[in-house]
């Protein structure tokens, strides 16, 4: 199981993913919700853990996000904000918990556990199927064809994956910019050689346009 730890306190974030590591989670720790926000949307986690006053984009601006783009996974906010105001805008955000610091790192565990045991039925999407013979694999961060790897650029394997999370949706160039190029300079002709190249991987309809709209993926397992 993979949980993402989004913490600016050395102490916490050390102790948080010693602890985690130990009992058998891998954990991806950062300092900033920057850094986390651009793992988040090119990785797959299980949980995220989010302090609420980190940096260079603080909890409530990446859940915010997070919910604007439609990621789901389920958050645990960790925090020393206890007032009522905080709690109720971390949960009309999306949080699926709450905890107050400072806590014992075992009660983050049966947290933790308590959640995955909520969306095991739903671990299925960890695989999700493009077409009859395509697959996308998010816990091996893979796309298959009729079980073979194809194989995908960094920067391709970005495209699909942010692709598959808004799936059967179109997205601008625009958002594409914003999310895989992290609105760095590129044009749209670019944009448009990396689709060409990844249905040239795949087939011509693996990906479609629409003028004006941009570009989507559709699945056929929501």
């Amino acid at each position: 199981m993979k949980i993402l730890l989004a913490e600016d306190d050395y102490i916490y974030n050390e102790s948080i993913k010693e602890y985690l590591t130990f009992i058998g989670y891998s954990v991806d720790a950062f300092f900033d919700g920057e850094s986390a926000l651009d793992a988040i949307l090119n990785k797959e986690y299980h949980v995220l853990l989010i302090d609420i006053k980190i940096p260079r984009l603080n909890g409530y601006k990446l859940m915010r996000y997070l919910k604007e783009i439609n990621i789901k996974t389920p958050v645990i906010i960790i925090t020393a904000l206890v007032d009522i105001n905080s709690i109720i805008a971390g949960y009309k955000l999306g949080c699926s918990d709450y905890l107050k610091k400072p806590f014992e790192l075992k009660e983050l565990e049966l947290r933790i556990d308590e959640i995955i045991k909520k969306t095991q039925h739903v671990s299925s999407e960890s695989i999700v199927q493009i077409d009859a013979q395509t697959v996308f694999n998010f816990d091996m961060d893979k796309l298959q064809s009729d079980g073979r790897d194809i194989t995908l650029t960094p920067k391709e394997l970005s495209i699909v994956r942010f692709l598959i999370y808004k799936k059967n949706r179109f997205c601008s160039t625009k958002l594409l910019k914003e999310n895989i190029w992290k609105n760095k300079e590129v044009s749209s002709a670019d944009i448009r050689m990396h689709i060409k190249k990844i249905r040239s991987k795949t087939h011509k309809n693996f990906i479609k346009s629409s003028k004006g709209l941009g570009y989507k993926i559709d699945v056929i397992t929501q």
